[in-house]
Parts: structure tokens; C-alpha cells; sequence
């Protein structure tokens, strides 16, 4: 996250144009760059409605040239200010890799791709990740922040989640292989694999209906494996709720979000989870349990 939200740091040795537009670009607390991001924010949202509307058949037939034209401004605009914001920074190269900087360049490059690929002009609809910049401009970077929890959260799940993954597929493949056995391809499950797939949509609840057991046994082992699935649903929440409220109370510093580990120097104990040094006298500590 800081990654995303950081900015280029401000060339001070710079003056006069430079200086002045790196001021209205990557500046949020002035009147000349806030009303920058706002025309910004209302051009991406013009152009990303551009290509709904270019998408849609009755719209293409009618104005696909004026569609085409608009489209065209809008990406001379955005590889201006894409243009802009790698001169007037001290790194260009540092921010055409940040992650600001990738999604900046994916908004335009579609539109250059579909002089080769025609089609690829639909990619555009990146051009709406630009909009997170609406998060600073507004002073929400607090709630973007507080986004970094669940992230945590979902981090710390993940061996109990891919334990829980492993067990699903298990499921999967006996009974993807079981009603192969037992309905056969003239029932359509024309494959182990077909099978597998027939079982990920019954677990899931989905039914599409394209594949169904026609036996009396298939049915049966059908109506198992639904059970299974409504009975799994909750596992996987029921993980991350648990992480999720263990990293609620971290952040809001509730007793317990405290390890046990403590210093092999001085015996301090209460260090945060993600502790490498004692708080006390600097020295390294052990590993974390789990």
C-alpha cells in the first residue's frame, strides 16, 4: 500500500517549469493541483463511459467514428500527463515502476495495442483504477490503509485456507471420478476431468445445469456432495473471521495482540507480533511460533 500511495519525492534543486508542475501533479493540498486531480478524475470516469457506450451494438453502429475520435483524445491527454509526470520527477524510471506508474502506462497502451489488435481497446476499462487517486485527493488514505488489515488478516489464514483447499480437491476428484463410473458419457460426464468440473459446480451450490446425474446412484452421490457443500461454505470464513478479529484487536491495541516471545538478552516480554528486536536493548529475537 505505501508502495501505491507514495509520491515522488520533490526534486528541491528544481525551479521554474519543472518545479512548478511537479507542484500541480503530484501535490494534493493546493488549489492548482486539486483541481488537476478533479479534471483528472473527471476524464478518466468520461473516457471509461466512452467505452461502455463503444461496446454497447445499438451505440457502435450509430457513432462508432465519434466514439473512435473521443477515444483518441482521451488517450492524447493521458499520455501527456503520463509524458509529464516522467519529466518533471528526478527518477523517471522509479515511478514508470511504481505501481502508480504501471497503471498510468496500462491506461494508454491499449489504445496504441488496437492499431495492431483491433479489439484491444477494451482493456481501456483499466483506466478505472486511476480513479484510487480520488482516495488521496479526498484525504481517505486512512481507509485505504485500514484495507492493509484484511490483507493481514488473509496473509496469516493462508496455510489453514490451502490445507482446506487440498481437502476440497480431494472431494472433488472422488467424486468427479464416482459419477464418471456411474453415469458414464452417454450421461454426459464424458471424463474424470468433466466429472471434476461437474462436482466444483455442484459443491459451489451454482447448478448451471448443463451436466446432471440421470441414475439413481448418481443422484445419490449428487445429493451427498451438495450437503458437503453447504456444509464447507463456512469454513473458509469462519479461518479469516478468526484472523481477521486477532488482527482487529492488534490494530486497536486490545490486550493479547502481544506475543509471548521474549528477549534472550533481557527477558522483556510484550513485543508486537511482527517484532525482529527487542524493544528494550535491540537485540535480535527468535522466531515467532507458527
Amino acid at each position: 500500500m505505501r508502495l501505491l500511495l507514495a509520491p515522488q519525492l520533490n526534486p528541491a534543486t528544481e525551479t521554474g517549469w519543472r518545479r512548478t508542475w511537479f507542484d500541480i501533479i503530484y501535490r494534493h493540498d493546493t488549489p492548482p493541483s486539486r483541481n488537476f486531480d478533479l479534471i483528472l478524475v473527471v476524464a478518466i470516469l468520461a473516457s471509461v463511459l466512452v467505452i461502455m457506450f463503444d461496446s454497447v451494438p445499438r451505440f457502435h453502429e450509430r457513432h462508432a467514428r465519434a466514439l473512435y475520435l473521443v477515444e483518441w483524445a482521451f488517450t492524447a491527454l493521458f499520455t501527456l500527463e503520463y509524458a509529464l509526470r516522467l519529466v518533471v520527477v528526478r527518477r523517471p524510471l522509479r515511478y514508470a515502476l511504481s505501481a502508480w506508474g504501471l497503471i498510468d502506462l496500462l491506461s494508454i497502451l491499449p489504445t496504441y495495442l488496437s492499431l495492431l489488435l483491433p479489439g484491444s481497446q477494451s482493456l481501456l476499462v483499466v483506466r478505472i483504477l486511476r480513479i484510487l487517486r480520488l482516495f488521496r485527493i479526498l484525504k481517505l488514505t486512512q481507509y485505504v490503509e485500514e484495507s492493509g488489515i484484511l490483507i493481514r488478516a488473509l496473509w496469516r489464514s493462508r496455510r489453514k485456507i490451502f490445507v482446506f483447499l487440498c481437502a476440497i480437491m480431494t472431494v472433488v476428484v472422488i467424486f468427479g471420478a464416482l459419477m464418471y463410473l456411474i453415469e458414464g458419457p452417454e450421461h454426459g460426464f464424458t471424463s474424470i476431468p468433466t466429472g471434476m468440473y461437474w462436482a466444483i459446480v455442484t459443491m459451489a451450490t451454482v447448478g448451471y445445469g448443463d451436466i446432471s446425474p440421470a441414475t439413481v446412484p448418481g443422484r445419490f452421490f449428487a445429493s451427498i456432495l451438495i450437503l458437503i457443500g453447504y456444509s464447507v461454505i463456512a469454513v473458509p470464513t469462519g479461518i479469516y473471521t478468526a484472523e481477521l478479529a486477532s488482527s482487529l484487536r492488534e490494530a486497536s491495541g486490545m490486550p493479547g495482540h502481544h506475543d509471548a516471545r521474549g528477549c534472550p538478552e533481557c527477558g522483556l516480554e510484550g513485543h508486537d507480533p511482527d517484532a525482529l528486536h527487542c524493544r528494550g536493548c535491540g537485540v535480535r529475537l527468535p522466531a515467532p511460533m507458527g
